[in-house]
């Protein structure tokens, strides 16, 4: 028996060391050929390794208002997901608590309701457990503290393994400001060219070599107990970009803008705002119906930089021609109209506002296309092409550089010196059989404003960062485009245009601040034929009109009801456009209630409501304004449901119904003046109230 068992415990002793000496050879092979007789191949494979490149993406730009807000800027965003195939996943306790964390989600995400948050927590459980997703998304685009949040709910407080949850990030470009000037401010994104992130629109792509900044690189090193990377050219982070957009101006021009196309249930508008003695763009708004119903009017195409028959709006480029070329020189002079002009016998002209005969000075007045015709057709009817190469040579059709993506050039023709080519040159005048895009119509404006100074429209102020803050310095596509003194009488014809006893924009008159501009109509083309049913709406000019400080244009296309003239929809925008400003203190007057008696005074101001009720009587005790005051009606008292703040400022509405447990949206500024849903109505906690403001 005992030499049975020594039999076999030699038997395993051996077995083991022969497994041993069998190792031992295997290892002792392995080292010889990886040292000695494939050591190339290795070594030829670590130097690849060590050899690789990585790139280093740099951190993109912030874009800038005027002001230093932030109008685009990069932030981290985070994404919870659920790993309901992780091996350690608590089904049961998952399932108890879906009620649990839907509530929860309800109450601090309020897009969706408790039920809703149900039905998305309990989809991925309908599935087979082998088909589950490993990468459930919890909810997206969550800052960091929310989060923390969330891991504090029931059963996601529960340690990872147990539930599966993991959070990642990453960085997102996002418009503190939403939808506000979103076309102008542009996106990025993957192009075809390159898998990086640039821009693909806008001020993001136009400016993208500035925001993108240099990629660094990375290289592997060889360390102790591993191959690490190391940064070998550190990136260089892109450029802040600060742009020439007032935040301020931008909010009127947009609301202004989008409630006149709500008005007139057009199909897009254009409004673009201009400072005159700089050319900064200080807004810019495109907005269009959105194609969903019930959405209203979303930031569009950006369609200040495409061209469009610009209409009349033109005549006051031809008439500042014939000024500068000695065509007309005595305004007084009276031309001869009549009811039709069938010149070089083509179709005849007409106009919508004609007379018999009319001076020159009142043809912009009476947006005459027969006087605007026999004026430019005096020196040249015998050659239009030479028309063109005098718009080429004041530089309007040079590219204008605003630093918006997607800009395009005017299209006009260069004319053959035939009949063709003159009664082609008739229409070309007063703004047909051409293409202009509103930012160069704008342009001639703020040089007749700017008496004669032809300055260039830009949309980009300065550039900081890596060492360098500069700002860039206002530039000139001309010197002038027309003599002061002609610039003076351009003036008065377009200011004649509101002011006038003829003018076709006299509705836009305004106590508050003149203006002067010219109205335009044309006819829109579909399937190469003018539709006379349809029509783009336009109107250009500046304000204060004796001193103009800012120009602007307006294009409204096809609307269909309630309004339907160029002075009573584009007009109608520009004119609340420059009273918004007027009431803000911006056009160089004062706000100041307290102003000494040589100063422009404003009058006594109208109190909003407050939820202290006190508070007005403290105000105007401070401001020493007496008892000259008015005080809106405070708000009613709701005992349940959502609270009324008619009346309130801003910020006391804030207060009242976030105390309330409210969220706000609001459009506007100033005092509420309507509120959705109305007060006292039952509104669960977490929902949206919004509200709507004016001045």
């Amino acid at each position: 028996m005992k030499k049975e068992n020594r039999r076999n415990i030699l038997f395993r002793y051996g077995f083991i060391v022969l497994m041993i000496l069998i190792v031992s050879a295997r290892i002792t092979y392995k080292l010889i050929d990886n040292t000695i007789i494939s050591a190339d191949k290795w070594n030829e494979k670590a130097m690849k390794e060590l050899s690789r490149i990585d790139t280093i993406p740099p951190v993109r730009g912030n874009i800038l208002a005027s002001d230093g807000s932030i109008l685009a800027t990069n932030l981290r965003i985070y994404t919870p997901r659920i790993d309901f195939r992780c091996p350690k996943f608590d089904e049961k306790a998952y399932r108890a608590a879906i009620d649990s964390i839907a509530d929860s989600m309800a109450v601090y995400f309020p897009q969706r309701n408790a039920k809703q948050w149900r039905e998305h927590l309990e989809k991925p459980l309908a599935t087979p457990d082998s088909a589950r997703s490993r990468s459930y998304p919890v909810i997206k685009g969550i800052s960091h503290e929310e989060s923390r949040l969330l891991c504090t709910f029931p059963f996601f407080k529960r340690k990872r393994r147990y539930t599966g949850l993991k959070v990642e990030s990453e960085l997102a470009r996002v418009r503190p400001y939403g939808a506000m000037a979103r076309r102008s401010i542009g996106a990025v994104g993957m192009t075809k060219e390159n898998s990086c992130i640039h821009g693909i629109y806008g001020l993001e792509k136009a400016l993208d070599s500035l925001l993108y900044g240099k990629p660094g690189v990375a290289k592997k090193v060889p360390l102790t107990k591993a191959i690490v990377n190391w940064t070998d050219i550190p990136p260089l982070n892109g450029y802040n970009v600060r742009t020439t957009i007032d935040i301020k101006m931008q909010d009127i021009v947009e609301n202004e803008l989008n409630k006149v196309l709500e008005y007139c249930n057009a199909d897009w508008g254009v409004a673009v705002l201009m400072e005159v003695a700089s050319g900064d763009i200080k807004a810019i708004s495109n907005l269009e119906k959105s194609p969903i119903p019930g959405q209203g009017f979303i930031e569009s195409m950006n369609r200040a930089v495409l061209g469009y028959e610009p209409g009349s709006v033109v005549k006051t480029i031809s008439m500042m021609i014939a000024l500068e070329d000695g065509i007309v020189n005595n305004i007084n002079e009276v031309i001869t109209t009549g009811k039709s002009f069938a010149y070089a016998g083509g179709k005849p002209i007409t106009d919508s506002h004609g007379v018999g005969a009319m001076p020159v000075r009142e043809v912009i007045e009476r947006s005459s296309n027969i006087g605007m015709t026999k004026i430019i057709t005096r020196k040249y009817g015998a050659n239009p092409g030479a028309f063109y190469s005098r718009l080429k040579s004041i530089g309007f059709l040079e590219p204008m550089h605003t630093g918006i993506a997607g800009e395009l050039r005017p299209r006009i023709d260069s004319l053959p010196n035939n009949t063709t080519g003159r009664i082609a040159l008739s229409r070309q005048c007063y703004g047909y059989a051409t293409e202009i895009p509103p930012i160069y119509t704008l342009s001639i404006y703020n040089a007749i404003a700017n008496g004669g100074r032809y300055v260039r429209p830009r949309l980009m102020y300065g550039i900081e960062g890596n060492g360098i803050d500069t700002i860039l310095p206002v530039t000139y596509i001309r010197d002038r485009v027309c003599s002061e003194s002609n610039a003076a009488k351009m003036r008065s014809m377009l200011k004649s245009v509101v002011w006038g006893d003829h003018g076709t924009a006299r509705r836009l008159r305004s106590e508050k601040v003149e203006i002067a501009g010219k109205t335009g109509t044309a006819y829109m083309i579909e399937n190469g034929r003018y539709n006379l049913s349809k029509k783009r709406l336009a109107f250009c000019g500046f304000f204060p009109a004796d001193k103009p400080k800012y120009s602007c244009i307006v294009l409204t296309s096809n609307p269909k009801e309630n309004a339907r003239g160029a002075a009573s929809t584009s007009g109608e925008v520009l004119k609340n456009i420059a009273e918004s400003l007027f009431s803000r203190g911006l056009l160089d007057n004062s706000s100041d209630y307290k102003a000494s008696p040589g100063e422009q005074r404003a009058p006594h101001p109208t109190m909003y409501a407050a939820i202290d009720r006190s508070r007005n009587g403290k105000i105007m005790q401070h401001l020493g304004l007496g008892n000259s005051k008015a005080v809106l009606a405070h708000p009613a008292k709701t005992t349940s449901g959502v609270p009324d703040v008619t009346g309130l400022g801003l910020r006391d509405a804030l207060c009242s119904l976030e105390n309330a447990g409210y969220n706000v949206q609001f459009h506007g500024a100033g005092y509420v003046c309507g509120q959705k849903p109305a007060p006292g109505t039952p509104l669960k906690r977490g929902q949206t109230v919004t509200l709507t403001l004016r001045e």
